[in-house]
């Protein structure tokens, strides 16, 4: 997102202000009254979520982009790992996820779990994380032995790798919508959105490992 604001940026128009965090929470701060304009969420139902509370412009919602769910490992690690032996290679260590009960990539990350008959023996040993990245960072750090992120989160990250990925059918599909918020103040929201879904924008986020919608 900020190459894409650099993008944006410069052809002429101001570099729009970018605020991180969990959908869950960025869904939360939308509803509070947080002044933003446009909203891009890591799952459907937190855009379901601020779109029934009537905070979204009709019309404006639009697919953007998807992703693949990877188990990931410190890069000093060189085991690979069957899912199916998932519990057994945890041993004693620990399995860093974003919250599963809010946080999209948690959400995807247990509903995986669960379909590969793995949840109930792995949950005991799940470190929850506010958010995705904050879930990468404890693999990055050796505090945990395993984290299940995104694919784009594990090639942003030099010190981990990629251990095994998740079958596509073991989860719901990893989509991110993007929608104008009622709220909207700037002049640019509806450019930089359009911006956002064009060829031009989306070919940005493939280089990260996104895949169009």
């Amino acid at each position: 997102m900020n190459a894409a604001a650099d993008a944006w940026a410069r052809k002429g128009h101001p570099r729009p202000v970018l605020s991180f965090a969990a959908s869950s929470a960025l869904a939360r701060q939308v509803a509070a009254g947080a002044p933003a304009d446009l909203f891009v969420s890591a799952d459907e139902p937190w855009m379901d979520d601020v779109e029934r509370r009537g905070l979204i412009v009709a019309g404006t919602r639009a697919p953007f982009l998807g992703n693949r769910l990877v188990l990931v490992t410190p890069r000093s690690n060189p085991a690979n790992v069957a899912l199916g032996n998932l519990a057994a290679a945890l041993g004693n260590g620990r399995l860093a996820m974003a919250d599963p009960d809010s946080v999209p990539a948690g959400k995807y990350g247990k509903a995986a779990l669960e379909k590969l008959g793995l949840w109930s023996a792995v949950a005991p040993k799940v470190v929850r994380a506010e958010n995705v990245r904050a879930a990468l960072a404890f693999v990055e750090r050796g505090a945990a032995q395993y984290g299940v992120v995104y694919l784009t989160d594990a090639r942003a990250s030099p010190k981990v790798r990629v251990a095994a990925t998740f079958p596509a059918d073991s989860h719901s599909p990893i989509r991110y919508p993007l929608a104008r918020l009622k709220a909207s103040t700037s002049p640019d929201a509806e450019p930089f959105r359009a911006f956002l879904l064009s060829r031009e924008g989306r070919s940005i986020f493939t280089r990260f490992g996104f895949s169009p919608l």
